[in-house]
């Protein structure tokens, strides 16, 4: 669903003394989408979410929300909502207050803040815990509390900071779910940074992924997986092997690796089962680990092991070609 909220960075900027964190980002947001912005450690990602936000400065370059320049507005004005890593909840608030707070700053009667409140918590599935504290709540719960406050101010963009990286993986896997029916049910932006790729892949609309301050790629998620354009995207993406062939260099997806007869004659140097395939790792010529997942009826049927000899095959028009 688009909401006409575009957020839009223009040659943004950050420094931190001669330290460049983000450099010279051009890139159209589009409104009510489902964005992930995703890199390893230092990369950017969180220093171009808290630009967003407004709790970092940009040093160079402007950021427009629906066409209206927020570059310089302090972070209550933006028309943005930022839910924190460590979901901030006030320990001594219970969870209806918790949510109501940004309503209370703003003069809010308490009834009408209370009630907007118990909507919000409603929203979450959590309003059979409206008078309990902070800590009387479970990771999940607490982050509920935590997207609840932050969307009561009625945001255009909610910003998400690696909100999921305190659950357990069960939780996890489920809280994206409902991270992903929220944002389908308010029509609003979500930018949500993280460093992992199957969080990625499995809520965003768009894949903006990062690395040393710069967007290396960006696009619907399917289309960042299967055509990385760079050899970073295809070896941070996963699920890649970046190969050095003849013509160039190129990307082909592991699970379109096969054990065959014939083909690049490799020497088995790691086996590992994972359920639904079995990972088989050779080493080809040219000293190339290549990656093969094999489904596991197929593996098991004429299993491999570390040091054997095998032929790795795979169907040229699969191979990917990289531009850097």
């Amino acid at each position: 669903m688009r909401s006409g909220h575009d957020l839009e960075f223009v040659h943004v900027t950050k420094r931190y003394g001669d330290a460049v964190a983000v450099a010279d980002l051009n890139h159209l947001f589009a409104g009510g989408t489902y964005v992930c912005l995703l890199g390893p450690s230092g990369c950017g990602k969180s220093s171009t979410l808290r630009m967003i936000a407004g709790h970092e400065s940009v040093s160079e370059g402007s950021i427009l929300l629906s066409g209206r320049d927020v570059t310089n507005l302090p972070p209550a004005q933006r028309g943005t909502a930022m839910m924190f890593q460590n979901y901030a909840l006030f320990p001594h608030l219970n969870v209806v207050d918790n949510v109501a707070f940004s309503l209370k700053m703003k003069g809010v009667d308490a009834p009408t803040r209370r009630k907007r409140a118990g909507e919000l918590l409603e929203l979450v599935d959590m309003s059979a815990f409206a008078a309990r504290l902070p800590a009387q709540l479970s990771g999940g719960q607490q982050q509920r509390v935590a997207l609840a406050r932050a969307l009561i101010t009625d945001p255009q963009v909610l910003l998400l900071d690696e909100p999921l990286s305190a659950l357990d993986p069960f939780l996890r896997v489920r809280m994206r779910a409902e991270l992903k029916r929220l944002q389908r049910e308010l029509g609003i932006s979500f930018v949500h940074v993280t460093h992992g790729q199957d969080e990625a892949l499995a809520l965003a609309d768009e894949v903006v992924v990062m690395n040393r301050a710069r967007i290396e790629q960006a696009g619907p998620a399917r289309e960042v997986f299967n055509a990385p354009k760079t050899e970073f995207v295809a070896r941070f993406m996963g699920g890649h092997n970046v190969l050095a062939l003849p013509k160039g260099r190129f990307a082909i997806r592991a699970d379109a690796v096969r054990l065959a007869a014939t083909g690049h004659e490799a020497v088995v140097t790691g086996v590992e089962y994972q359920g639904a395939h079995v990972a088989v790792t050779a080493r080809a010529a040219g000293d190339q680990d290549i990656l093969a997942l094999i489904p596991e009826a197929t593996f098991f049927a004429e299993p491999k092991s570390p040091g054997d000899a095998v032929c790795l095959a795979w169907d040229d028009h699969l191979l990917h070609p990289l531009y850097q």
